[in-house]
């Protein structure tokens, strides 16, 4: 979703909130098509089976608009804003939490944050605060990215601070170990998020980055 220049953050509230109930009931484009192609180029009866019925879990989310997954995760935002933006209106950080609050009330979406995260665990019932993720760019527009993330597949996240003498080998055995060890817990289908480099915080952000990417489009450095 983009949005020019002068912007009142009603308007941030009202595309959250509705991208938030898109994002819970219809897949992205390129992965509706990877699939697609998944299902019919399978060649084992199981796996055949099993990409049918999520297919057909895909029609009835479709048909009575419902979400396809029960765990509708917690709302993952990124914003690309535009140096020339203007704001208007609340904050821009309680336009983006009443736009999740909104989406997962009117929606009816499951709604799982909680307070304190440890100890007293009290759902806050609106699924908010959001993860925000501001990245400030040239230009007069904002790019609004909805990313819901379900915890079956956020439990399987993993970061590890490598040598640099474990070189290329270091970083492929990573992440094949980290496959291994997910093995069928993450919610299907599954896209791996790989990101490398920076401090430990910046890493897991371009993992996360990564797994909003189209999946026909890949790394621009032809090394990777």
């Amino acid at each position: 979703m983009c949005i020019r220049d002068r912007v009142n953050t009603e308007d941030i509230v009202k595309n959250i909130k509705e991208m938030c109930i898109e994002a819970n009931h219809y897949l992205s484009k390129d992965m509706d098509k990877a699939l697609k192609d998944a299902t019919a180029s399978e060649k084992s009866e199981l796996g055949k089976k099993i990409l049918n019925q999520l297919q057909e879990n895909l029609k009835i989310a479709d048909e009575e608009m419902i979400p396809i997954c029960q765990d509708t995760g917690m709302a993952v935002i990124f914003l690309e804003v535009g140096q020339d933006v203007h704001f208007e209106g609340m904050a821009i950080e309680d336009a983006v939490n009443e736009g999740v609050r909104q989406g997962y009330t009117e929606g009816y979406l499951r709604k799982s944050v909680v307070k304190d995260p440890l100890f007293e665990r009290t759902n806050t019932k609106d699924n908010t605060p959001a993860i925000i993720y501001y990245d400030i760019v040239p230009g007069d527009k904002i790019k609004i990215t909805v990313a819901p993330k379900g915890f079956g597949s956020e439990n399987m996240s993993r970061i590890k601070m490598l040598k640099p003498s474990d070189g290329l080998q270091g970083v492929k055995d990573f992440i094949i170990e980290t496959i291994k060890l997910a093995g069928p817990n993450p919610c299907p289908p599954i896209v791996i998020g790989v990101g490398i480099g920076g401090t430990f915080d910046k890493a897991a952000y371009l993992s996360k980055k990564a797994l909003i990417r189209p999946l026909n489009v890949r790394n621009k450095d032809e090394f990777y």
